[in-house]
């Protein structure tokens, strides 16, 4: 059975989005990780990072619509749709502490494994999926799920241990040989100091866990008012309704740390207003653009395929940047993955919501116009033509 490219990728321009998404995602994890100090701290505060990307993204978001429309326009479909403000209000809090999650865990994991946990959401957004559309998913689809879960697992296996005979019983240390850890290389020494396992039972483990369900709940949930609540209204628009509710829940969180003013003295702004951080702004920024594209025309389980592919990317980029070595374990979970949206291509699950009946009734008035236009030419009525058209 040959891959379905059609539905997968219907135009051009979702193709792009695809590429483009996953490129914005490996760029997240590296400069991240990049800006971290020696003991993987951060010398900026990361909540107002995340609070400027939302600021960022709802000026890009208004300045778009206004390619289009006047201001006041967009001042009176908030108004219309208020009500769907409201229901974006549940994404909107959830995305945010996802954002502000991945700054905690980036500095405990490193970029490759930190992805690697985060596919474990693809079971889980398959749940969501059938919940929430009630679109049943079939052997063959949950079979590239379950593969895909279990090669990213696979990374965590020390299968060099295995292989050499060697008991180590330092979990986080599996993955890297300490002749790689105790080089004088800056970069080996702040990767040292990171969980390469994963799967220790602690808090971080706890963090991890909780920002993987956030994406999965937030992803789904922004899904369905796209092409469902919110089908009728602008993109733009609900572009802006997130941002607005996304900035008023950072600001909520400085409020709770004590930190609302502190954040934004000029010692703090020094800190951020460097290119190592606001790459980070800009590149978040467009995360949230892209990804509203990206659910708008695909849908979540895709979303998480996407982010499966970052795999490979970030664990060569890691190599080559943080010297972070790619091992046969490496290799056998991007084998598996591979297969798995190999797999999941042959029959993807599309989900257009009422946005499908929307195009099946452009579709109909466009075959419709098109069988006029034929019958009349048959008839040589070229009069009567120009008045139907």
């Amino acid at each position: 059975m040959s891959i379905i490219w059609r539905e997968l990728f219907p135009t051009k321009t979702t193709l792009m989005i695809f590429i483009l998404y996953m490129s914005l995602f490996i760029g997240q994890g590296i400069f991240v990780t990049a800006s971290q100090e020696q003991n993987n701290s951060y010398s900026y505060n990361t909540v107002t990072v995340v609070l400027l990307t939302e600021i960022l993204k709802l000026f890009i978001s208004i300045t778009l619509y206004c390619k289009e429309h006047h201001l006041t326009s967009l001042l009176a479909d908030m108004r219309k749709d208020s009500n769907v403000m409201l229901l974006y209000c549940v994404p909107a809090f959830l995305y945010c502490l996802y954002n502000n999650l991945s700054f905690v865990n980036l500095a405990t994991f490193d970029p490759t494994t930190y992805y690697l946990l985060l596919q474990l959401r693809v079971v889980i957004t398959g749940l969501l999926f059938q919940i929430i559309f009630k679109n049943y998913l079939s052997r063959r689809q949950w079979l590239s799920l379950v593969l895909l879960t279990i090669g990213c697992m696979l990374k965590e296996l020390n299968f060099n241990s295995f292989l050499t005979n060697v008991n180590d019983d330092s979990g986080i240390l599996a993955a890297q040989p300490q002749s790689l850890l105790s080089t004088n290389n800056s970069v080996n020494s702040r990767m040292a100091n990171k969980n390469i396992s994963g799967f220790s039972l602690n808090f971080s483990a706890l963090l991890i866990l909780g920002q993987i369900i956030f994406s999965c709940l937030a992803g789904v949930y922004n899904e369905y008012l796209l092409k469902d609540k919110g089908v009728e209204v602008n993109i733009f628009v609900q572009n802006v309704f997130m941002y607005v509710d996304s900035i008023a829940c950072n600001v909520f969180i400085l409020l709770l740390q004590g930190q609302l003013l502190a954040a934004f003295t000029l010692n703090n702004l020094e800190a951020i207003f460097r290119f190592k951080v606001l790459i980070i702004v800009v590149n978040n920024a467009a995360i949230g653009l892209v990804t509203s594209f990206f659910l708008k025309y695909m849908n979540s389980i895709l979303k998480s395929f996407a982010s499966a592919l970052e795999l490979l990317f970030t664990a060569i980029l890691c190599y080559f940047l943080f010297n972070i070595p790619i091992y046969i374990n490496t290799a056998l979970a991007i084998a598996v993955v591979s297969f798995a949206i190999y797999l999941y291509s042959q029959s993807p699950v599309v989900n257009t919501g009422k946005l499908r009946s929307t195009q099946k009734r452009s579709e109909l008035i466009t075959t419709l116009a098109y069988d006029n236009r034929k019958l009349l030419e048959s008839e040589g009525d070229s009069d009567l033509e120009m008045d139907i058209v």
